[in-house]
């Protein structure tokens, strides 16, 4: 009985084919074609995105690096900011005052420092880089900038007003509205995130 032994002790299907029937095949459903086609162009999404963003840096780094533009195709500016509007005004609160000197490029380029007294009394700087937009709304005089560096000066138990900071050093990035209202002098407000709004008065030595 040596065959109808080894038949008993197979598993299921190790017989024929034919008696064993057809074996299952796995089938995607519409269901999970349509989730996977939005993994797939969600990856590819954000693939594009990460692929723009490192050009857009890689571009950026290019022209901030760029010494012969700073030098030969520049002007300075002098600035200074003399009033600051809190949208929470605080009892904490003390007058804001600002100074600043900025490198201009010609290309919308720019680089600078402030020295300024920040919302609480205390002496404070912004090192930055950024770019400025003429003429924007297709306004000749009206202008947008944005910048972004390293600022210091919220120490001590002022310390969590800014965040990522450590020690009096935190990231920092200004958004501008201004207008050019002659060659030289212009205006503009500088929106410091959800703190408040900045009046700044500037003069272009060229």
């Amino acid at each position: 009985m040596q065959g109808l032994s080894e038949v008993s002790t197979r598993g299921p299907g190790s017989g024929c084919k034919g008696l064993a029937g057809p074996e299952p095949q796995t089938r995607i459903r519409p269901m999970n074609r349509k989730k996977h086609l939005a993994w797939a162009l969600l990856c590819a999404g954000a693939l594009a995105c990460g692929s723009a963003a490192a050009s857009r840096l890689a571009y950026a780094t290019q022209q901030v690096m760029d010494t012969q533009a700073w030098r030969d195709q520049a002007y300075w500016r002098l600035a200074m900011s003399p009033y600051t509007s809190h949208y929470r005004p605080s009892d904490e609160h003390q007058a804001v005052w600002a100074v600043a000197l900025e490198r201009q490029r010609r290309d919308g380029w720019l680089a600078g420092a402030s020295r300024f007294s920040n919302s609480f009394g205390q002496p404070s700087a912004y090192v930055y880089v950024g770019r400025r937009f003429d003429g924007l709304l297709s306004l000749p005089t009206l202008y947008g900038q944005v910048s972004a560096g390293l600022l210091y000066g919220y120490r001590g138990r002022f310390e969590d007003k800014v965040p990522l900071n450590t020690n009096g050093f935190a990231p920092g990035a200004l958004v501008t509205l201004g207008s050019q209202f002659t060659r030289r002098a212009s205006v503009a407000a500088h929106f410091l995130g959800d703190a408040g709004v900045m009046l700044q008065l500037s003069w272009d030595l060229r």
